[in-house]
């Protein structure tokens, strides 16, 4: 692997143009296009395996719930965008992911994974990466998992939303596990004390 530490969570997230398959068609899209709006951005090994399609359909079937709160989806793969074309081409049921309700990007020459340090030199492909960058272009929350076990969309969505919720509410964090509606509180050694009596 590259050098930990290369991306943190409160840096800029490294910007990139890649063409990518957008209903069915070929697109040139660039990330920094996508400033004003969060983006959850995540890596996965390759197409037409095993766990891939599971999550590649789940956030497409979660799409919704995204966009509602304007944040774009972009899945990310070292295969060509011809690959991923031929992907979506086959059916759910054949091991393909049908129609797509979000960009699938071309990572051919591995430089997107390489920026995001998820690239697995040892095997070529990408580690499963997540992050969720906001609308200034931050990484605000970065996980990895190996290759084998995939990733919650529910879960994203909740720390998608207490992102959305802190920034929106500066004087305010949220305790774990928070789900919007839930109490948050204030972070003062005073003020605090207000929530944890209420625990």
């Amino acid at each position: 692997m590259g050098e930990l530490g290369c991306l943190r969570v409160g840096q800029i997230a490294p910007d990139f143009t890649a063409t990518a398959v957008v209903d069915q068609e070929f697109k040139t899209i660039k990330l920094s296009d996508y400033r004003g709006k969060y983006v959850v951005l995540f890596f996965y090994p390759l197409d037409f395996t095993f766990v891939c399609p599971t999550e590649v359909t789940a956030f497409s079937d979660g799409y919704d719930s995204f966009k509602d709160i304007k944040t774009e989806v972009l899945g990310v793969s070292i295969d060509s965008e011809f690959s991923h074309l031929a992907w979506i081409q086959t059916e759910r049921k054949m091991g393909g992911v049908g129609d797509l309700n979000y960009p699938l990007v071309s990572d051919i020459k591995k430089e997107i994974s390489s920026a995001y340090n998820v690239l697995d030199p040892d095997v070529g492909v990408a580690l499963r990466g997540l992050f969720i960058i906001d609308r200034e272009g931050i990484v605000q929350h970065a996980t990895i998992n190996n290759l084998s076990f995939g990733r919650s969309v529910d879960e994203t969505l909740r720390v998608l939303q207490a992102i959305q919720h802190v920034q929106s509410h500066p004087d305010e964090v949220c305790p774990a596990g928070w789900q919007p509606g839930d109490a948050t509180m204030n972070p003062d050694p005073v003020k605090s004390k207000e929530f944890f009596a209420t625990v």
